[in-house]
């Protein structure tokens, strides 16, 4: 129980640390109210999640490292929460139609990733 805390820490610390590149660097992409950065989070998580359970499904990882890569690392790179806080600002700030379109494109494009990366590791 103790190691698989641990490893879940670590890939939480690792996917945070990716999760905060990313936004960094998506930060001088773009201005535009749709806040790109944590969307393409969110996209390129559910993708890989789709991937790594496809993985698992053929190949099995240990314990450890399924909790490493998914609760730890996709948990921490992932932004549900952002997300959320993000939609209520977007609506205060009048963008209601900018807050839909996020919240529909995310939870759509967030279950075809998921569905696009599991297909494609089925297929190797």
């Amino acid at each position: 129980m103790h190691k698989e805390i641990i490893w879940i820490g670590a890939g939480s610390a690792l996917g945070g640390i990716s999760r905060y590149a990313v936004s960094k660097w998506m930060s001088n992409v773009t201005t535009a109210p749709f806040p790109l950065s944590t969307f393409s989070i969110n996209i390129l998580g559910s993708f890989l999640i789709g991937v790594l359970m496809a993985l698992q499904s053929k190949q099995g990882f240990s314990t450890t490292t399924l909790l490493f890569l998914t609760t730890g690392f996709c948990g921490g790179f992932t932004t549900f929460s952002t997300f959320s806080l993000e939609n209520i600002e977007l609506i205060k700030q009048g963008y209601l139609g900018t807050a839909i379109l996020y919240m529909l494109s995310s939870l759509g494009l967030g279950l075809l990733s998921v569905y696009i990366g599991h297909r494609m590791m089925n297929g190797l």
